[in-house]
C-alpha cells in the first residue's frame, strides 16, 4: 500500500493496533528514515496512550503499560552487533507475555518468532520525501489475521 504522508503513517499504525494482543511480535523493517519509529509510536500511542514514546535506539529497548493493563514492548536493534546479546535483552519472553515491536529485526539471526507480522516501508520515489510504499505479510496465525488490518 502507499502511505502518502506521516499521517498515512500513523493511520496505519492505528489500524494495526487494533489487531494487536498479548503474544503478538510485530516486525518493522525497512532503511534509515523511512518511518519505522513513526509507526511504532502511532502504535504505542493508540495502546497506551503515550504521547511522546522515545526512540530507543540507544536504550534498546523501551516497555509501556497498555491501555487493557498488558505490555508492549518497543526494541530497536540497530546497535546490536551480536546475536548472542539478543538473549541479554528478554525478548523470547516478551514473545509470550507482551505485544513486541521490533525495528531491525534482521539483527535476531535465528532467533526468529515463527508467527509475526512483518511491515517493511520503503520509500516511494525521489520526489517525495514522506510518501512511503508498506508491504504487509503475516506468518504463522498472521496469515489469516492479516486481513482484518
Amino acid at each position: 500500500m502507499t502511505l502518502h504522508d506521516l499521517a498515512a503513517t500513523r493511520t496505519l499504525g492505528q489500524r494495526v493496533s487494533t489487531q494487536l494482543m498479548t503474544g503478538d511480535v510485530v516486525f518493522l523493517v525497512g532503511d534509515l528514515g523511512v518511518g519505522k519509529t513513526t509507526l511504532a509510536r502511532a502504535i504505542i500511542q493508540t495502546l497506551c496512550e503515550v504521547q511522546e514514546a522515545p526512540s530507543p535506539t540507544y536504550t534498546i529497548v523501551q516497555t509501556y503499560d497498555t491501555l487493557s493493563g498488558g505490555a508492549l514492548w518497543h526494541a530497536d536493534l540497530y546497535r546490536i552487533e551480536d546475536t548472542n546479546e539478543i538473549d541479554q535483552l528478554g525478548l523470547e519472553d516478551a514473545y509470550n507475555d507482551a505485544i513486541t515491536l521490533i525495528e531491525w529485526p534482521d539483527r535476531l539471526g535465528t532467533k526468529v518468532p515463527a508467527s509475526r507480522l512483518e511491515i517493511s516501508l520503503s520509500s516511494r520515489g525521489e520526489n517525495s520525501e514522506t510518501a512511503r510504499r508498506a508491504k504487509i505479510v503475516g506468518f504463522g496465525d498472521w496469515e489469516s489475521r492479516i486481513d482484518n488490518i
